[in-house]
């Protein structure tokens, strides 16, 4: 689990996002956590481009593993400790 890239598209007043960042730390799992509502306009823009490649929805939480190898979106906490095992 060492090399493994994790990216947590988030919002900072989201429930399940902060479910999702709960277990991760829960589990041990180093990740890039992006609040997006907490960032300035232009480079909420840039990551929404980057993050509607794995959900085009755009819907939180979205985790990006290993540049999209594995995508989960929402909360599942099942489906995210199977995609991090």
């Amino acid at each position: 689990m060492s090399e493994r890239k994790v990216v947590l598209f988030a919002l900072s007043t989201c429930p399940a996002c902060k479910k999702t960042k709960k277990l991760l730390g829960e589990m041990g799992v180093e990740a890039v956590i992006i609040d997006l509502d907490t960032i300035d306009r232009e480079s909420r823009e840039k990551l929404l481009k980057e993050m509607r490649k794995y959900n085009p929805k755009e819907t939180f939480p979205t985790l990006v593993v290993d540049g999209g190898r594995r995508v989960v979106v929402g909360y599942g906490e099942e489906e995210i400790r199977e995609t991090l095992s």
